[in-house]
C-alpha cells in the first residue's frame, strides 16, 4: 500500500459532477451543467473537498436552508492512496453522519485532469435510492 501519491498533490477545480445509475447506466447532472467545487490533496496527507450546485439562493427559512444542505458536500480528513484509490479518514464534514467514518474514492489521473467517482451504493440525490455512483472530473489549478 502506498501513502501518498505526489501527483495529488494540489488544488483542483470541479469541472462536472454526474451520477450513474448501475442498472441502466443512465447519467444525470443532479448539481447542473455547473457545478462548484475544489478538492485539495495536501503533501502532509490531508485532504479537503467542497462541492456545491451552481443555482443556490442565499437561506433564511427552514425550508431555503434545508435546500442548502441538500446541494453541498464538503469534509476534510487524513487520506491514504492505495492503488486507485485514495480513502479519506473523515473528522469534519457537512454531514455529522460521516465523521469518523471511512470514505473510499477511486480515482483516474490524466495530466491535468483528476476523474474521482465513488463505490456503487444507494443513490440518495434519486427518488426510491437506487444503485449508483457518483462520478467527479476535476482540473489542476
Amino acid at each position: 500500500m502506498s501513502e501518498r501519491d505526489p501527483r495529488l498533490y494540489g488544488s483542483w477545480r470541479l469541472v462536472s459532477f454526474d451520477t450513474e445509475l448501475q442498472s441502466s447506466k443512465e447519467r444525470g447532472q443532479p448539481w447542473g451543467a455547473d457545478p462548484n467545487g475544489h478538492l485539495i490533496f495536501g503533501s502532509d496527507g490531508r485532504m479537503m473537498v467542497l462541492v456545491t450546485a451552481k443555482t443556490r439562493e442565499p437561506g433564511n427559512t427552514d425550508e431555503t436552508l434545508a435546500a442548502l444542505f441538500r446541494t453541498a458536500m464538503a469534509y476534510s480528513g487524513r487520506y491514504r492512496v492505495d492503488g486507485g484509490r485514495f480513502i479519506t479518514k473523515i473528522d469534519s464534514s457537512w454531514n455529522e453522519a460521516w465523521n469518523g467514518t471511512e470514505q473510499e474514492r477511486f480515482y483516474k489521473l490524466d495530466g491535468d485532469t483528476l476523474e474521482v467517482s465513488t463505490a456503487w451504493m444507494p443513490n440518495p440525490l434519486v427518488s426510491g435510492n437506487p444503485i449508483g455512483r457518483a462520478i467527479l472530473s476535476f482540473s489542476r489549478e
